[in-house]
C-alpha cells in the first residue's frame, strides 16, 4: 500500500512507529503505452490524518489528573512492588524477574563524556530456562508496553534483519540503507526470541550494540554508523532440551561467554515439580480461562496506560551518586569479587563478576532511584540491586547441591569472625545484598537459637553468638 501525505503530516513518524493511518482511498491510472494496453490502475490512500497509537515517554500528554495520580503513586512505598507486580499479571509468580522487566523499562541515565565517549544506560536482561516457562509471554507483553518496543525471533532474522541492510530504491535506483529491528528499537526495547537458535555470524552483529549502542554499517559504498540506543530483552532455551545445573550457562545455552558477559542480568527459570507452586499455578491458569482476566488483587495492578505514563514520568529524573553511596558500591563491588574467587576456588561459580558488573549494579540503582522518582540514588536502591544480581545469580547455580538454608547461615556465622554480637540492621543489609529476605532471616535465626548457636538479646535488635565450634555443619 502507497501512501501519500502532504504539509505539517510529513516526518510525523519514525521508522518502527505504529500508527493508523486515515485518509481517501484513490486511483491512478497508467499513462502512456500501459494506459492503452492495460484497464489495471495503480492505487493509493491520500492520507488526512494520522493517529501515533504508541507516542515516546517525551511526547506523551500528561494531563493534571495523570500528573496528581502519578504523584500520589509514588508516594506510596509499596510501589516498586506494586508496579512490579502490574507487569503481565495474567502471567504467575516470576516476582523477580518482573522487577528486573520493571527496571529495564525505566533503565538507568545514559552519560556522554566530554571525549566523546558514552556510557549506556540501557538494561540488557536474558531469559533462559526450560520450554514452557512463559519466557516468549514475558517479552511479548513488554514488547506491548514499551511505546517503540520491537518483537522478533533468533530463527527468523539475519545478522542483516537485525541490524541494517543496503537495497536497491525501486524509484531513484539508488542504493540505499534500510534500517534492521535494532535500528527500530531506536530509544526503545528490543525482544529478541529464541535467541539461542541465531546463527553465529548473524549473532557477531549484536555484540557491538549491547555495548556501544551503535551499528557501523560498510557496504556497497555506503559507511555509516547507526544509532541503535536500545534495551535487549532476550529468552534463550536449553541446548538439549532442559536445563542442566550441573553444567554452566555457556555449555547449556549455545551462547559464547563474551555475549553472555554484555547482559546486566541473567535470570533462570526452572520448571521445578513443587505441590504447592504447581496448585497455585494452576488455579491461576484456570482462573484466567475462566473470567479472562487475572485473579483480582485489589487496586495494585495498574492498567498498561498508567504504567506507560509512570515510566514516562521516571525516565524523566537523572539521579545522581552521592559520594558515600558510592562508597558503599565500591565495598560491595570488592566483596563480590572476593566471593567469585572463593567460589571459584571451591569450582561452584557459574557465572563471572567484571567490571560490566559494577556498571549493572550503577544502572540498577539508577532505575530504581527514577522508580521512587528520586533525585538521588539511595543506600537501599543499591541493596535492591545487589539482591537481584545475587539473585540471578543463585538461579544459576544448583539449588540440590547449594541448599538456600545452608548458604544463608555461613553467611551469618561469617559475620562473627571478630565480634560476639553485631545489629540485626547490619546483619539484615549484609543478608538482603546476598538476595535473601528478612523472612528467611528470621527463620535461620530462630532455627539455630533453639540448637544454642545464638540468640537475639531483650530488644531483639543485637544477634549474640554463643558457641564457635564448627560443628554446626552436621545440622545441614
Amino acid at each position: 500500500m502507497t501512501i501519500f501525505l502532504h504539509g505539517t503530516l510529513t516526518r510525523s513518524m519514525n521508522p518502527g512507529d505504529i500508527v493508523n493511518v486515515s485518509g481517501i482511498f484513490q486511483a491512478t491510472p497508467h499513462q502512456g503505452y500501459r494506459g492503452t494496453t492495460s484497464l489495471l490502475t495503480d492505487v493509493y490512500l491520500e492520507g488526512q490524518y494520522i493517529q501515533q497509537l504508541k507516542k515516546q515517554y517525551d511526547k506523551m500528554v500528561m494531563t493534571p489528573d495523570i500528573s496528581e495520580k502519578i504523584q500520589e503513586f509514588a508516594r506510596d512505598p509499596d510501589v516498586y512492588t506494586k508496579l512490579s507486580k502490574s507487569i503481565a499479571p495474567e502471567i504467575f509468580g516470576h516476582d523477580d524477574i518482573k522487577k528486573a522487566l520493571l527496571l529495564l523499562l525505566v533503565g538507568g541515565v545514559s552519560k556522554s563524556m566530554g571525549d566523546g565517549m558514552k556510557i549506556r544506560g540501557d538494561l540488557n536482561i536474558c531469559l533462559m530456562g526450560d520450554p514452557g516457562v512463559a519466557k516468549s509471554q514475558l517479552l511479548k507483553y513488554i514488547s506491548k508496553v514499551a511505546p517503540r518496543g520491537v518483537y522478533t525471533t533468533g530463527r527468523g532474522s539475519s545478522g542483516v534483519g537485525l541490524t541494517a541492510s543496503v537495497t536497491r530504491d525501486p524509484v531513484t535506483d539508488e542504493m540505499v540503507l534500510e534500517g534492521g529491528a535494532l535500528v527500530l528499537a531506536d530509544n526503545g526495547i528490543c525482544c529478541i526470541d529464541e535467541f539461542d537458535k541465531m546463527e553465529d555470524g548473524d549473532r557477531t552483529a549484536i555484540h557491538e550494540v549491547m555495548e556501544q549502542q551503535t551499528i557501523s554499517i560498510s557496504k556497497a559504498g555506503i559507511t555509516t554508523t547507526l544509532n541503535a540506543r536500545t534495551s535487549i530483552l532476550a529468552a534463550a532455551n536449553p541446548l538439549y532440551g532442559r536445563y542442566n545445573t550441573k553444567k554452566s550457562p555457556t555449555q547449556n545455552i549455545n551462547l559464547p561467554a563474551a555475549l553472555l558477559s554484555r547482559f546486566d542480568i541473567l535470570f533462570l527459570i526452572l520448571d521445578k515439580h513443587l505441590i504447592e507452586d504447581d496448585t497455585k499455578l494452576a488455579q491461576h491458569v484456570a482462573h484466567v480461562h475462566q473470567y479472562g482476566k487475572h485473579p483480582e488483587r485489589g487496586n495494585d495492578i495498574l492498567e498498561v496506560q498508567m504504567i506507560r505514563h509512570y515510566v514516562a514520568e521516571a525516565r524523566s529524573k537523572r539521579p545522581v551518586v552521592p559520594s558515600e553511596v558510592a562508597s558503599y558500591m565500591v565495598s560491595s563491588y570488592v566483596q563480590m569479587r572476593q566471593d567469585q574467587a572463593d567460589a571459584m576456588a571451591r569450582k561452584q561459580e557459574h557465572t563471572y563478576t567484571s567490571a560490566r558488573s559494577l556498571l549493572a549494579v550503577i544502572r540498577l540503582s539508577q532505575a530504581l532511584a527514577r522508580v521512587h522518582l528520586r533525585d538521588e540514588v539511595m543506600r537501599q536502591d543499591v541493596a535492591e540491586a545487589l539482591r537481584l544480581l545475587n539473585v540471578s545469580k543463585e538461579s544459576l547455580n544448583d539449588s540440590d547441591d547449594n541448599l538456600p538454608t545452608g548458604r544463608l547461615f555461613h553467611i551469618v556465622k561469617n559475620l562473627f569472625k571478630d565480634t560476639d554480637s553485631l545489629p540485626l540492621d547490619d546483619i539484615k543489609d549484609e543478608v538482603l545484598s546476598k538476595g535473601f529476605s528478612d523472612e528467611q532471616l528470621m527463620d535461620i535465626i530462630q532455627e539455630y537459637s533453639v540448637m544454642d548457636i545464638w540468640e537475639l538479646d531483650e530488644t531483639s535488635t543485637t544477634l549474640k553468638l554463643l558457641n564457635r565450634n564448627d560443628n554446626e555443619d552436621e545440622e545441614l
